[in-house]
Parts: structure tokens; sequence; C-alpha cells
């Protein structure tokens, strides 16, 4: 047996796909990259998180603490504050703290290849293509390279030739870890975090490495900025939690196609209603604008004109081709109804039947007249039964009644 869709069925159908559809694009753009939970945090055990080295500092003596803050809340001391591959550039205020920071006699330790963002002075060039891990040799004998001949790391990056900074190690050619000073304190820069991580730190010459470019315990607190991973104000919730809540997002979204799905099937079916094209002021405006699109004014007239004959003969009791003169005779007499102007306009809409030209000013102001007319003379009142008895004493007599009244104004 064949399966089809209603109509109905089918825009729903698709509506509810294009609903998935952006849903499930707008959680690949926005939702963090699965390898978040890679990344050099201290809460992180895996392979390329760093909390081994957070571990081994505190067993160490040193004073180590998390900053799940901005930067530009950064407390006014001497301390090394550790920035472990940032992935996205900070606001001008955090740069700014961070320059004052640096001014004042603080060590900053920033790795990856968006360091330029944070430190100042800074010029690094990056290399997205760089994946393994290499061997960078020592260039220049310093308390950072005494322990460590070479270090192993992912060169993410590297530092511009021609700067004044001092380059620590190169992979080849190119510096990978350069230090410099600025004003009273010191930034140290590290093409990746890979001496730092969990599974970096057991390569030859990392540990010495990373325990030298930090110093002794007793120069200050070691700071390791986890505000840029994704933990905020103490919270240890990180961005690696997110694509848990786009499908948490996802599934509110079904949930709520499925309820508006079954409760327009349990509601009642209702016919739309159709609007009627007989309304009495559609065709009014419709025969209207026929009478205006054909200039046929006097068309307009001769009708409004027959028909208030039609109603006033009527009335009175006489034929409807009686003469002008012969009804307003009738009509002093009968109902005391006499108007100077009567005569004259009913003459002015007996010769505009025969006045193709008439202007449309001139036939609204005759079908207008005869409108007043018939008002006045209560030619089309349709009293019901109930309000006949009240009524009966203000209409005009019936013909031949012999009364004399005078309909009222």
């Amino acid at each position: 047996m064949r399966f089809a869709l209603d109509p109905v069925d089918r825009r729903l159908l698709l509506g509810a796909g294009a609903v998935l559809a952006a849903v499930v694009v707008a959680t690949l753009i926005l939702a963090p990259r699965a390898n978040r939970v890679e990344e050099p945090t201290t809460y992180s055990a895996g392979s390329t998180g760093a909390k081994a080295a957070w571990l081994l500092l505190k067993e160490s003596g040193y004073r180590v603490e998390r900053w799940e803050q901005p930067l530009r809340h950064l407390p006014r001391s001497k301390a090394t504050i550790v920035i472990a591959e940032p992935a996205a550039a900070p606001p001008a205020a955090d740069v700014e703290r961070l320059r004052s920071f640096i001014l004042d006699g603080g060590r900053v330790l920033i790795s990856g290849p968006f360091a330029e963002a944070f430190v100042p002075d800074a010029a690094t060039v990056p290399r997205p293509w760089a994946t393994g891990w290499q061997r960078a040799a020592a260039l220049s004998p310093a308390a950072i390279t005494r322990d460590a001949p070479e270090i192993t790391l992912v060169p993410q990056a590297y530092w511009k030739p021609g700067s004044s900074a001092q380059a620590l190690y190169a992979d080849g050619e190119r510096a990978v870890v350069v230090r410099y000073g600025y004003g009273q304190g010191e930034v140290i820069w590290w093409a990746s975090a890979t001496p730092l991580t969990n599974a970096g730190l057991k390569e030859p010459g990392n540990l010495e490495f990373f325990l030298a470019c930090l110093g002794p315990a007793r120069d200050g607190p070691i700071v390791f900025d986890e505000f840029e991973h994704g933990h905020w104000g103490g919270r240890a919730e990180t961005r690696v939690g997110w694509p848990f809540g786009w499908l948490a997002v996802q599934v509110a979204l079904i949930a709520l196609a499925v309820v508006l799905t079954f409760s327009r099937r349990s509601g009642p079916v209702l016919a739309p209603a159709a609007d009627t094209r007989l309304s009495p002021l559609e065709f009014v405006q419709t025969l209207g604008g026929l009478y205006q699109r054909a200039g046929a004014a006097s068309v307009a007239v001769d009708i409004c004109h027959q028909r208030f004959r039609y109603w006033l003969a009527r009335r009175l009791g006489t034929s409807a081709n009686t003469g002008i003169h012969e009804l307003e005779s009738l009509l002093r007499e009968r109902w005391r109804f006499d108007d100077p102007d009567f005569a004259d306009t009913l003459r002015a809409c007996e010769t505009s039947r025969e006045n193709p030209r008439l202007r449309s000013r001139d036939a609204l102001r005759l079908v207008q007249a005869l409108f007043r007319y018939a008002a006045a003379l209560r030619l089309f009142e349709r009293p019901g039964a109930d309000a006949a008895a009240s009524l009966s004493a203000r209409r005009p007599p019936a013909p031949g009644a012999g009364r004399r009244d005078k309909p009222p104004a």
C-alpha cells in the first residue's frame, strides 16, 4: 500500500526538519570544539591537561592558585601568572591590566600562537600545520637552559627574527622559546604548552625547563589562568559541558514539536472561515468602482432618480409617470411639504440621464439631494410589527385616506 502524506502533515514535517537542521548547524558553529577536553587546564587529567603540573607544584612547596576571573581583576602583587594557550583575544581592559601587572614587576608565562593579543611587544607567527612533537635545542647559556639542554614541544608558532627578545630554544633556525623584560617585570613565551602538560611533562628536560621558568618557590605565588579555559567565577564548569547543553536544547525543541503535534491532533478540527465576497460594503465599493471606471455618473443618477420617483408615487398613490409639477402640488397639499429646490432637483436628474459627460461631483450633489428628500419624506422606512403602532402616527397617510398631515421633518 502506498503511503501518502496529507499536505498539512507534509508542511509540518518539512518545518520540523528545517528547525532540526538549523539547530544542528548552529551547534556545529557555536558549540566549542570537541577537543576542549584536551586544553592545558589544571582541572584536566587528560594527556594534554595540566593537572599533574598543578599537583607537583603544590607538593613541592609552591604557592599555587587558580585564577577564574577576567584578567582585569588581577591583584597588584609580584606573582607569576601562567596563561597556557589562550584561544581568543581578551578585551582591551584585560590587556591593559596585564600590561600594568608586568610593569609593576609581575611575570607572565604565556604559550601558544596568540600571545600578541595578551602581552606587549610580542612578535609571534602562527604555524597551524604543526601538530607533532619536536625537539628544540638551547641557543644560549642562561638560568633556564642550564638544566635542560633540550626540550620537547609542538612548534605551533615561532618568534619573528630580529626581535630584541632573548631566544632560549629554537627548532632549527626558528625560536620557539623567548624571554624579554618589560618595565620591572618579565615575559616568557613558549610555542606551545607541551612542557607543562600531563604527557609532555615526562619528556626529557621538560620538567627541569618548566621549574626553571617558574623560578624558586620563594619568588612568589604561581597563578594559573583558568578563565581562558572556561572556568568562571570559581565554578568547576568548563566549556566541555556546553555540547550537553546544546543537546538539551535540541531535546527540548523536539519535545515541544511533539507536544504541539499532539495538541493539534487532539484539538477540534475547525475549517477556517472564508471571507464572503457578497458583503454590502464590498458590493457598494465594487459597484462604485465600476461606475467610476466606466465614467457612468449619469447612470448612477438615473437609477437613484427612478427609485426615488417609484417610492414617492407609491406613497402618494399616483402613477410613476406623474409630472414634476403635479408631484410638487400633491406634496404641498397632502403633507405640507414645500421646498423651492425640489422641482429643480428632479428636472436636473431627468436632464442628467441624457448627459454622458456629467461630472462626478455634480452627480454626487444630485444623489445626495435625492437622499435628503427621501429621508425627509420617510420613503424607505420599514418599521417592524412591534413598532408599527408607535410609528403610524408619524408616517404620511396612505393614498386615499383623506388625511392632510405633514410628515415629520
